[in-house]
């Protein structure tokens, strides 16, 4: 993605929050826009819902109005470890009618139902350990054997959302906790009287090491359209998560003995900078595994080094506020096939370390303090240039990939831009805020809006 384009983007972004004129370097002007304030959406009356009906802690299968029905619907995981396994373990969860039962070679059907290989699945949900889920749907009629991975293939496979059961099995698609794992409470549902479905899904998240509880209130329409109607924090954790590139293998560890806020946030800040050195050097090697230009591998690299220069500054400011940094400990791991890599790059850079950006250049307009405002100015450019390359990554992929496989990555973005949300609408220590430049949760919601809308959706 061209950088100034994403200049362009961040202005926008920037005026959308604060709702006065605001350049960065590069733009060119633009009039004052006007933002009327949004009201805070209010979170349902749960009086009138029912729980989800789940089966062994996933969504039941029964209650499905499935046209023409198949043999047998299952629902089957993709479990993943870290460090990774090969081929990631797949397990049969739940399953309602007989397989194979019309194929014209039974055995053959199971067979090939035994030997499914499928290496992705619904967004994943991720608890306390370290085991990550993917889920998937397997159907069989007569002879065929089809696997539905994404939120899309699901909604064409139930058609018309005429019961609670389809809602949340959708919902569950897309993304959202319903049935009880460990890490989440069980979901609610309540059919509407306009044909629609409410539905809650309450889930934790963690940000380093610091989890918190997040309601979802969601619609879902009798065409399959899921939509967010309100996010409502409900446990919160340390509200000073950094956005950025994280590495996979990133172990959890915090600053400690600090009670000033901006000493803990710039030594959580050093501890990420330092692991995005990690980051980098491992996507420029796994750029070459896979065939990328020398350009692309060239800009891994260069991101590298500007990420040393970015923790040395951030090691300073958390030094100046009576901080002592933890170094990051991140384990080795072998270089990844390239779908996972597109994953990792769609959440940690188009997303997490786009927005990352963004949040720098409004340090950089707004801090108070004088040394942090210019340390901002300086890492600006940098950070927008991160972003660019994840956007330039997943540009040249695109032709590499399926259908299938390019929404699975919408879905990702998708998730992770909910993920994001929740972290945002965590307050943070005042101080903090005004000496450091952070956005306030409406302005940093702002932000993520305007981005979701022009380069997101």
């Amino acid at each position: 993605m061209n950088v100034n384009r994403l200049r362009v983007l961040f202005s926008h972004a920037l005026r959308a929050s604060l709702a006065t004129p605001l350049l960065i370097t590069g733009c060119d002007g633009r009039p004052t826009v006007t933002v009327e304030p949004t009201p805070k959406p209010e979170p349902v009356d749960l009086s009138q819902h029912s729980d989800v009906a789940c089966v062994n802690s996933f969504p039941a299968l029964t209650g499905l109005t499935v046209d023409p029905p198949p043999d047998v619907l299952q629902m089957r995981t993709i479990k993943r470890r870290y460090p990774p396994s090969s081929p990631p373990e797949a397990d049969l969860q739940t399953s309602e009618g007989v397989p194979c039962a019309t194929a014209t070679n039974p055995q053959a059907c199971l067979d090939q139902l035994d030997a499914l290989a499928v290496t992705r699945g619904f967004p994943r949900i991720c608890g306390y350990s370290i085991e990550c889920y993917e889920s998937l749907l397997v159907t069989t009629r007569g002879d065929e054997v089809t696997t539905y991975t994404t939120a899309d293939s699901v909604r064409a496979l139930l058609g018309r959302i005429d019961t609670p059961e389809e809602a949340a099995l959708l919902v569950y698609a897309s993304g959202y906790a319903l049935c009880g794992h460990p890490a989440y409470e069980l979901g609610k549902i309540r059919a509407l009287p306009d044909g629609t479905f409410s539905v809650v899904s309450i889930q934790d998240y963690d940000c380093e090491t610091n989890v918190y509880e997040t309601r979802h209130d969601l619609k879902v329409t009798p065409s399959g359209v899921v939509t967010e109607e309100g996010t409502f924090p409900l446990k919160e954790g340390t509200p000073d998560c950094v956005v950025g590139r994280r590495p996979v293998g990133l172990q959890d560890a915090r600053a400690g003995g600090c009670e000033d806020a901006r000493g803990g946030y710039f030594a959580n800040a050093a501890r990420l900078e330092a692991a995005a050195i990690h980051a980098f050097l491992r996507l420029r090697d796994e750029l070459a595994l896979h065939g990328a230009s020398s350009e692309l591998q060239d800009a891994a690299l260069a991101s590298a080094a500007d990420e040393v220069r970015h923790t040395e500054v951030t090691l300073r400011l958390a030094h100046r506020f009576g901080a002592t940094p933890v170094p990051p400990a991140v384990t080795a791991l072998p270089l990844r096939p390239l779908d996972e890599v597109l994953l990792d790059n769609a959440v940690e850079g188009c997303v997490r370390e786009t927005y990352g950006a963004l949040v720098v250049h409004h340090q950089a307009l707004h801090a108070r303090d004088p040394e942090i405002r210019e340390a901002m100015v300086r890492i600006a450019e940098d950070e927008t240039r991160h972003a660019g390359l994840s956007w330039d990554i997943a540009n040249w992929a695109a032709p590499r990939l399926s259908t299938e496989e390019q929404a699975h990555l919408r879905e990702a973005r998708r998730q992770a831009v909910a993920v994001l949300r929740a972290e945002v609408a965590i307050p943070l220590d005042a101080r903090l805020t005004a000496d450091a430049g952070l956005p306030s949760v409406a302005e940093g919601l702002a932000m993520l809006d305007s981005l979701e809308q022009e380069l997101w959706a």
